[in-house]
């Protein structure tokens, strides 16, 4: 088993983490705001949020969990063989975890729109995908 290159894990969150942070700010400022306006309009959310900078703390979060998906590729690309295919399936299996349970919690509980935790739920599954992806496109072994 070859050494896991720190540098190349590094490099491959950082583009990652740009991705997944592109991705969710298309869908939260430009398919979401709408219905966000709607919803605080409704008192359903609030207008300002409870944590001023919790858009810096958002995008740092989407590069953490890039981090745990890039180090869960490379730790499995032993085992599944290195590539574009067990990248996807990490992203895919680790996304749903992250994606899928609380958006169908807010989608059941939450009196908003069912369409608003759909798209919190494809931010965080289809950016898991893309930033695994993405980040063992980058990474190479040492």
């Amino acid at each position: 088993m070859a050494a896991i290159s720190l540098r190349r894990v590094a490099v491959g969150t950082l583009a990652g983490g740009v991705v997944w942070s592109i991705w969710s700010t298309v869908i939260n400022m430009v398919i979401l705001e709408p219905r966000y306006a709607a919803a605080q309009r409704a008192g359903w959310l609030l207008a300002k949020p409870r944590y001023p900078f919790f858009i810096p703390y958002w995008i740092i979060l989407l590069f953490v969990l890039t981090y745990i998906l890039t180090w869960a590729y490379v730790s499995v690309r032993s085992a599944f063989g290195p590539g574009p295919i067990t990248a996807l399936r990490v992203g895919f299996l680790l996304g749903f975890m992250c994606g899928f349970p609380i958006s169908l919690s807010l989608a059941t509980w939450a009196p908003f729109s069912r369409v608003i935790p759909l798209w919190w739920m494809l931010d965080l599954w289809a950016g898991s995908i893309l930033a695994t992806f993405v980040s063992a496109w980058i990474y190479k072994e040492a």
